[in-house]
């Protein structure tokens, strides 16, 4: 059906679609799969395609290479590990508690060992860098205004391997975001990732009055991911451009979200008790653009007030078909499953 609201004084046109038809009518049908179907392989095979390497956006990027592991056990030790530009690998071994931000330098990779280390009560921040690979930690209950972790003013960043996790007893901005990417940051892959238990998972683009710095930047692509029980920002996108395909997402409000001109693809995604699946139209005075296919919506609705023009990456990727998705990212995805 086709409604209309009121919002910032003015009248815009919405449409609303429910079930299948969104999919089809977002261009789920008129479009044909611009990556090919995966064949059938286990849930394992389907992780270890991320183990070496990330896929979308943030190709290429490869951390502190070769560079001889150091391992650390305490805050001091992990913020002196961390510093500077030059290439290294630094292994965290156990949960260290932190309040607050740790920078993170150039040519860094931050690597848990096990499946319970990481960071709890803060988080980590990527600003003014490059080449940075963050995988397999367990970072939870960052409390405002720390983020989980956030990238600010950086390019080439993979997020892989990690499980992000706070409450919902608190209010809502209690914690700050899980995994934040702002300030004109650019190619960025999150994959093979856990969200859970959170109001605010993933912000693109922290204002509408940030396009001077934001325009032609905030290219992210979010791939196997899990979000449970995270109310909204499944991910919020402004400004930028979002390739969301093969996550599982459960229990949200508002899940993907377009806005201020954003270009999105969501494909073969599973949504589950959801709300919104995908909006263009919440929020932000301008609304974005989104194109949907191959989704399995489990009767989410979406609301499209702009198909995209965003159909297919600059990069190779294989996406495998929504059907497979719920078994591959709950074996796969999270800290230990590497």
């Amino acid at each position: 059906m086709t409604t209309h609201r009121r919002g910032n004084d003015r009248r815009r046109h919405l449409i609303l679609f429910t079930g299948a038809g969104a999919a089809a009518l977002a261009l789920g049908a008129a479009l044909p799969h611009l990556a090919a179907a995966e064949p059938a392989r286990s849930a394992e095979a389907r992780s270890a395609q991320a183990e070496n390497a990330p896929i979308g956006f943030g190709a290429g990027t490869t951390g502190g290479g070769n560079a001889t592991p150091v391992t650390v056990t305490t805050l001091a030790a992990f913020k002196s590990a961390v510093a500077g530009d030059t290439a290294k690998v630094v292994k965290v071994n156990g949960l260290i508690p932190l309040s607050g931000q740790v920078d993170i330098g150039s040519n860094t990779t931050v690597l848990g060992t096990g499946s319970a280390s990481g960071f709890t009560g803060g988080g980590l921040r990527v600003k003014e860098a490059t080449n940075v690979v963050v995988r397999n930690l367990n970072i939870s209950k960052p409390v405002a205004p720390a983020d989980g972790i956030t990238v600010q003013e950086s390019t080439k960043v993979w997020i892989d391997h990690n499980s992000f996790s706070a409450d919902r007893e608190h209010d809502k901005d209690y914690y700050d975001g899980l995994l934040d990417i702002n300030h004109g940051s650019d190619n960025v892959t999150v994959s093979w990732n856990t969200f859970k238990d959170h109001f605010k998972g993933s912000l693109v683009g922290h204002s509408d009055n940030n396009g001077a710095e934001d325009k032609g930047h905030l290219k992210v692509t979010y791939h196997h991911n899990h979000f449970s029980n995270v109310y909204s920002r499944i991910p919020s996108l402004r400004f930028g451009t979002g390739h969301f395909y093969d996550n599982y997402v459960q229990g949200a409000d508002t899940a993907a979200h377009s806005r201020m001109g954003a270009q999105m693809l969501v494909e073969n995604n599973v949504f589950r008790s959801t709300k919104i699946a995908v909006t263009t139209s919440r929020s932000s005075d301008v609304d974005g653009y989104a194109v949907l296919r191959g989704n399995d919506l489990g009767g989410a609705a979406t609301e499209i007030s702009q198909v995209g023009s965003f159909t297919k990456p600059p990069y190779s990727y294989t996406a495998e078909p929504a059907s497979s998705v719920v078994a591959s990212v709950t074996q796969g995805a999270g800290a230990g499953r590497l």
